[in-house]
């Protein structure tokens, strides 16, 4: 696209798509079909500066904005969205909350590994009975002398059996249902955690998800992000993060499937004619290339304002809601384009549809965004109506 991207951000740009084409597509069908990606991936992301890349370097980051990681990701995303959600939670999600939320004893024994790519950090937020109701969640965190014992167990966590620091939040006072909810840094090493269920999911089969176990679960309370009570205020801060990071996966997800459309519909022909020259062709590629470049404006606009230090929630909600539905639509029709054959496991459009599905579904739904984009507006109209 003609967005005026600086000689830096292009640089960032071409830099991760070459490490896409030539490091991760070799790979990224195997590690699909396995289930489990190879270590020595996010070590080379990491000697990019890819896994810290918006830490400081005195914490053994690159120290670039969220517009840079926007662009790393949609072209990881563009390859093998497995590896991009991986990454999106570990910078987006457990690097942000410790930087903005750890105290300096905190930043300094993770954030240089997690830099380094030496361990992964993963986001456990979500219970059985707390998915969209953040609040409803019922895991506990009873204060003992110098810990914290933790009890419960979290659900859906992306790369939760291989991280090494996990941001989990459980309630620290079960009166208080908005605040009684606080924040750590789990360590996978500390007595009673454990990992159970291995989900099996429709897509992104190379980032596994899994339950995190909590029994009796023994946590230094200096391991506490910001204060007692401040569990949901973090949550929702570093989710402003996360749901752009899953708008820019998305844009990536949508991009490769719409080259992938194009790609077999200049191939295949039919009625002595490249189906690429059918008018039906053309309005999906249309309608798919117009998704793609309105979700990525809509992608550079909350990185900007995140960047900027200015409220973005209703603009990070509008950049997930928009380019998740945007991803299934290209996808859907890319492979529509392929007809049969596209839904065979022959052609990459087949995985690229699935992974896409569930871009509508974590870091809050479609129709949590929408809450969350009217809330806003509402408030914004009211804000500005004449008495």
């Amino acid at each position: 696209m003609k967005y005026p991207l600086t000689e830096q951000e292009r640089m960032i740009q071409k830099t991760a798509r070459d490490f896409a084409r030539k490091e991760l597509a070799p790979v990224a069908l195997e590690a699909n079909e396995k289930g489990f990606f190879p270590e020595e991936i996010y070590a080379k992301l990491a000697e990019l500066g890819f896994m810290g890349i918006t830490v400081p370097e005195e914490y053994g980051g690159v120290n670039l904005d969220t517009m840079s990681f926007m662009l790393v990701l949609e072209e990881i995303a563009a390859v093998c969205a497995s590896t991009s959600v991986t990454m999106s939670v570990h910078n987006s999600l457990t690097n942000w909350c410790i930087l903005h939320y750890g105290s300096e004893d905190l930043r300094a024994r993770y954030l240089p590994r997690l830099a380094a790519g030496e361990i992964l950090g993963a986001y456990a937020i979500t219970e059985s009975e707390a998915g969209s109701d953040v609040a409803a969640m019922r895991m506990t965190a009873a204060k003992k002398g110098n810990e914290y014992v933790l009890n419960g167990a979290k659900i859906f966590i992306s790369t939760g059996d291989r991280a090494g620091a996990v941001i989990v939040f459980a309630r620290t006072d079960p009166n208080d249902r908005a605040k009684g909810i606080s924040a750590f840094v789990v360590d996978p090493a500390m007595p009673g955690f454990s990992i159970g269920k291995v989900e099996k999911k429709m897509g992104l089969k190379a980032s596994r998800t899994v339950e995190l176990v909590f029994e009796d679960c023994r946590v230094p309370a200096g391991n506490l992000l910001g204060r007692e009570g401040q569990g949901l205020k973090i949550a929702f801060a570093g989710l402003d993060g996360g749901r752009i990071g899953i708008a820019a996966q998305s844009v990536g997800i949508a991009r490769a499937a719409l080259e992938e459309g194009i790609r077999y519909a200049r191939e295949r022909t039919q009625f002595n004619s490249r189906i690429v020259d059918f008018q039906s062709t053309r309005w999906k590629i249309a309608d798919g290339a117009t998704d793609i470049e309105a979700a990525r404006l809509l992608v550079y606009r909350a990185a900007k304002l995140r960047d900027a230090g200015d409220t973005h929630t209703k603009e990070a909600a509008m950049a997930k809601l928009f380019a998740s539905r945007a991803a299934n639509r290209v996808a859907y029709d890319a492979l529509q384009m392929h007809g049969g054959v596209g839904y065979t496991q022959e052609f990459i459009i087949e995985r690229l549809f699935r992974d896409a599905r569930v871009t509508e579904l974590y870091e809050g739904t479609s129709e949590i965004q929408r809450l969350v984009i009217a809330r806003a507006v509402i408030e914004e109209f009211e804000r500005t109506i004449p008495e």
